[in-house]
């Protein structure tokens, strides 16, 4: 049987952590940063996990699962 192919574009924007949980860039920083306060964006800059509902399907997009 040949080897799963990630789907790259989400292999782009997802990256697992140590204990299988998938992590995320946060939106809204793309552009029209000048009407957000210093504040927000700074907070933008961190990433988050993904929800729990969605975890599954990203991993295997990923090709974990």
């Amino acid at each position: 049987m040949p080897k799963m192919k990630s789907n790259r574009s989400a292999a782009k924007r997802f990256r697992l952590t140590g204990t299988g949980k998938v992590r995320r860039a946060r939106s809204m920083h793309g552009h029209l940063l000048t009407s957000k306060t210093r504040k927000r964006k700074r907070k933008l800059r961190t990433n988050t996990l993904v929800s729990g509902a969605e975890t599954r399907r990203i991993k295997r997009l990923l090709g974990q699962g």
